[in-house]
């Protein structure tokens, strides 16, 4: 298969005044597409054509680098987008999802403890990640363009991290940016489709 770049499931200013237009237009027409692009010429004569995207990200894993940075960043924002929408975020997590939030994480509000801290905590490039790994909640941070799926885990929910997906509207203040994503932004209803489908 070859990569090709999603639609937004929204138009650019609906994510206002969390995310920005200039932010999504810039995020998705140009750093995403900049993925789609390199990507495709990388697949090329990698031997992993025809492969499904999750497959080729964790084939390239450690042998691939430049094509593994540019599927895993692919595979990564195809979900970034559908984890936000608008008049999202809020405490009201779906039956299953907020069961297991309560048995593995502790609660809610230790569950946005820990997924903001480990946002903040990712020094430099990265996310930070609600994963399932072998029946339970965690959550974990990851460099660059890797996800939990090259760690033995399914992601439920990512937060880009790296300077293109906050600094227009926060600057420097990546804590800000987290927390505006976790409280008003996140589809919990695409997190529990995710979560069912994994378990």
């Amino acid at each position: 298969m070859s990569f090709s770049l999603p639609d937004l499931p929204y138009a650019y200013d609906a994510l206002g005044p969390y995310m920005s237009a200039e932010t999504l237009e810039f995020h998705h027409d140009k750093h995403h597409q900049a993925y789609v692009t390199n990507g495709n010429k990388l697949l090329e004569g990698s031997g992993l054509e025809g492969k499904s995207l999750e497959e080729i990200v964790k084939e390239s894993y450690g042998k691939n680098q430049g094509l593994f940075n540019n599927a895993g960043q692919h595979y990564n924002h195809i979900h970034f987008w559908k984890w936000m929408k608008p008049n999202g975020g809020g405490k009201s997590l779906p039956g299953k999802l907020a069961k297991a939030v309560d048995s593995d994480l502790g609660g809610y509000d230790k569950f946005r403890e820990d997924f903001l801290a480990a946002g903040a905590g990712q020094f430099g490039s990265g996310w930070a990640w609600l994963t399932l790994k072998d029946g339970k909640l965690e959550v974990t941070k990851t460099p660059n363009g890797e996800s939990p799926l090259v760690h033995g885990g399914v992601p439920l929910l990512g937060v880009d991290v790296w300077e293109h997906s906050y600094y227009i509207d926060y600057r420097n203040a990546r804590p800000k940016y987290l927390e505006a994503f976790f409280d008003n932004l996140v589809n919990w209803e695409y997190v529990e489709e995710l979560y069912e489908a994994a378990s």
